[in-house]
């Protein structure tokens, strides 16, 4: 049988690595989603998932590749209804993967909407169409922001309902 004071140094390295992950999603310059999920993968290999285990991890899991997927549906779209082209989201995303690994943690940031605006300025030569477009981009990505937000705070409750109870 684990000690006490072990199981509540794990239950401690695991909360914090949670709340990690969950400020990941408040401050979003690393995968936060993707963490939290590592963190109750783990937890459930070390401890066991049970059926407890077994029905919130696979819920978490659902969660997360929500979160992760959101984003991109989300900012897209939110794009798309400001009027950007197709192929300015395309480039956005892609300038945001390029900038993310270039310039870490911000430059996916950065890299994202000046694609954007940029881009559909070159496109149709008007600035109030470009950021128009632009702040398509800011209302999806805000959508998504909360979205990923709650997606996490979830996260972080059905893994203490597992680990207060499994």
């Amino acid at each position: 049988m684990t000690p006490t004071w072990a199981e509540a140094v794990g239950f401690g390295v695991a909360m914090v690595f949670m709340l990690v992950g969950l400020g990941g999603l408040i401050v979003p310059v690393y995968p936060g989603a993707t963490i939290m999920w590592i963190v109750a993968l783990v937890w459930g290999l070390l401890r066991g998932f049970g059926v407890l285990g077994g029905i919130l991890f696979a819920i978490i899991t659902v969660m997360m590749l929500a979160a992760v997927v959101v984003d991109n549906i989300l900012t897209s779209a939110g794009a798309r209804q400001g009027g950007a082209s197709w192929k300015a989201v395309g480039l956005a995303i892609a300038a945001g993967i390029l900038g993310t690994l270039l310039m870490p943690p911000f430059g996916g940031l950065i890299a994202t909407p000046l694609a954007v605006l940029l881009y559909e300025y070159w496109r149709i030569r008007d600035w109030h169409k470009a950021f128009n477009a632009l702040k398509g981009l800011a209302m999806g990505y805000g959508a998504s922001y909360f979205l990923r937000l709650a997606l996490g705070i979830g996260m972080l409750i059905l893994w203490l309902v597992w680990a207060w109870n499994g």
